[in-house]
């Protein structure tokens, strides 16, 4: 089988298309041939040595997946062969095949089209936790999402939307807006132009915002603080712009608001019920068209360098996925 390798740490120009043996199952895996994997930012860290988490050397990058059931180690249960699963994984997901525990798997819904499902977890499931069990969103406030043109950015719009909020997206392009808009987005600001506390105040008149989804992280963390309303929430979702921000406490103290993290990753780990009732309830969105993924691009094992350079130099829009 073909699988994209990190061999030694570094760009996404390093890394290198081989082939391998064909997986088998150890006691207690399960070989899943990829059908989709989605394309995300911190598999653009992680094969730098810059994420949280540190695979041994040598590994295939790609955090999540979806695919068919293809073999069963011995006194593996509640999977079956031939089944449609997503899976969520860290690593591993650039290839034709994966060996993972049963419980990286979920049930693929009915309905969900593979390059979705594989490419739903880390953005869609992301925004849901966030918005739906950390911010607590009411219907009638307002959120903002910084970094609004990626996966995760376009998932808090199109979720905030349903969930009943006024959106305000910031980018860092029109082209960017302009995709934010056409998901939903009631208001836009071009952060790279606009003063981002001046348009919000223009925006909100004068009120701020409800909720602030961050995903960028760096120099528009805290003029996004100042921006909230009274009991307003700033969500810490990641650090797209590279730089982790220093916030003076006495902000959240002054406006009564609170900074809340958001790691989907170990709610996966904690909290599994909740998170397949997330997969359903987002599943069931999708099948209303309340959502509409922008998966932007479609690669092929041997473009994945390419389409990770783009997200590692936040080029890229929406959600890019490989199809091996």
């Amino acid at each position: 089988m073909k699988a994209v390798v990190c061999e030694q740490f570094g760009p996404p120009s390093a890394l290198q298309l081989r082939d391998l043996p064909a997986l088998q199952p150890a006691p207690g895996e399960v070989v899943v041939a990829v059908k989709a994997a989605g394309i995300n930012y911190p598999d653009t860290l992680i094969i730098e040595d810059r994420y949280q988490f540190k695979p041994t050397l040598p590994f295939s990058p790609g955090g999540e997946f979806a695919g068919v059931v293809e073999e069963l180690g011995a006194e593996v249960q509640g999977v079956r062969q031939g089944q449609a699963v997503i899976g969520f994984v860290g690593w591993g997901a650039f290839a034709q095949q994966i060996c993972v525990q049963p419980a990286a798997l979920f049930p693929m819904p009915a309905g969900l089209p593979f390059e979705v499902a594989g490419s739903l977890l880390m953005t869609y499931g992301t925004a849901y936790h966030a918005l739906r069990d950390r911010a607590d969103l009411a219907a009638g406030e307002t959120v903002l999402v910084l970094g609004a043109a990626g996966g995760v950015g376009i998932a808090c719009i199109e979720l905030a939307k349903a969930m009943g909020a006024r959106v305000i997206a910031a980018a860092s392009s029109p082209q960017k807006l302009a995709a934010c808009r056409a998901h939903g987005a009631d208001e836009t600001i071009d952060y790279e132009r606009e003063d981002l506390r001046e348009r919000l105040k223009a925006i909100t008149g004068g009120r701020g915002v409800d909720v602030v989804c961050d995903v960028v992280g760096g120099r528009f963390s805290e003029p996004a603080l100042r921006s909230t309303a009274w009991r307003g929430r700033l969500l810490v979702l990641g650090f797209a712009g590279g730089e982790i921000p220093r916030i003076a406490l006495n902000l959240p103290l002054l406006k009564g608001c609170a900074i809340v993290g958001v790691f989907w990753g170990d709610y996966l780990q904690r909290e599994r019920a909740h998170v397949v009732a997330d997969i359903e309830a987002l599943a069931e969105l999708y099948t209303q068209g309340r959502l509409r993924p922008l998966i932007s691009q479609r690669f092929s094992l041997e473009e994945t360098p390419a389409a990770l350079e783009a997200v590692r130099q936040r080029q890229a829009i929406g959600k890019g996925v490989v199809v091996p």
